[in-house]
């Protein structure tokens, strides 16, 4: 359920847009700007991706600010919830509401869940202050104990010996059209959930990373489908949080067009998660964090 405050009845002109202007979930503002080559100026409308602060509220205290793209906020809740081990599983999170709140020119948004209480009781026990920017996962953490570097092993299904050799290609080929905003305004990630034969099944973006896979991995356990047969396709790098997040709802691969951290690397080993990175039509790195059965 959505609900916005304070309405749209006083809305600007291009140049100065609502703050509220979420219709059809945009993702993006138009503004007038000047761009100059040389000498020459032009005035132009141009498109900006939209960040707000997302607040998620679980039984009525709140525990993460996230900067956040305000679109598929409920897939965002539902995965940030579950990649970060709040509840185990969709089943926990017995209602979402989504509220937006317009604050002038800086609007914000609040996600309230409420969880069963088991998942509650857990999550006070180790209540963390984080505070979420655009590139990190884990700002305002409060201890390297909470960091949670000791996954447990993804089950090897099969999946990854029924992967198509081009899958990895046919993924990166196919993954621009899937990214309407990035084109619109050049400032966003993009999280895609590829079958076996490489082809985009969900793809979600927004101005953090992690957000977008958040979305992508609420959307799949909202739509209880099933993560040990597919693989993460991201636009961005491999960090630590996004190979963690993949690893705790056993997804056996994660790919990357752009390079992985050492960390990431080692989580992905601990976790027996393939991971390649560099991924383009023509080829990619694999960093041998996953073999197969003997």
């Amino acid at each position: 359920m959505n609900r916005q405050e304070n309405g749209r009845e006083n809305a600007q002109a291009i140049g100065q847009p609502h703050a509220l202007d979420t219709d059809e979930q945009p993702g993006a503002v138009q503004l007038e700007v000047r761009r100059r080559r040389g000498t020459a100026v032009e005035t132009l409308i141009d498109h900006v991706a939209q960040e707000w602060p997302v607040a998620l509220v679980f039984n009525g205290i709140s525990h993460a600010v996230m900067m956040c793209t305000p679109r598929d906020l409920e897939a965002f809740a539902v995965g940030f919830a579950i990649s970060e081990g709040i509840v185990s599983r969709g089943s926990d999170i017995q209602d979402i509401e989504v509220e937006l709140h317009d604050h002038g020119n800086l609007p914000h948004a609040e996600v309230q869940l409420q969880v069963v209480q088991q998942a509650f009781a857990g999550l006070k026990e180790k209540r963390r202050a984080l505070a979420g920017r655009t590139g990190c996962g884990v700002c305002g953490i409060e201890s390297i104990d909470l960091l949670d570097l000791k996954p447990q092993r993804v089950p090897d299904t099969g999946f990854l010996q029924r992967l198509a050799p081009d899958a990895i290609a046919r993924a990166a080929h196919a993954l621009p059209e899937h990214q309407a905003l990035t084109r619109l305004t050049g400032g966003l990630h993009a999280a895609a959930w590829c079958d076996a034969q490489g082809a985009v099944r969900y793809a979600f973006e927004d101005v953090g990373r992690h957000n977008a896979l958040d979305k992508l991995i609420g959307q799949l356990v909202l739509e209880r489908v099933d993560t040990r047969d597919g693989f993460v396709f991201l636009s961005s790098r491999a960090s630590y949080e996004l190979v963690r997040k993949a690893a705790r709802v056993d997804v056996p691969m994660v790919a990357t067009i752009s390079a992985p951290s050492s960390l990431a690397i080692a989580i992905a080993r601990e976790a027996g998660v393939r991971l390649v990175s560099f991924c383009r039509e023509d080829g990619y790195v694999d960093y041998d964090t996953w073999q197969p059965q003997a």
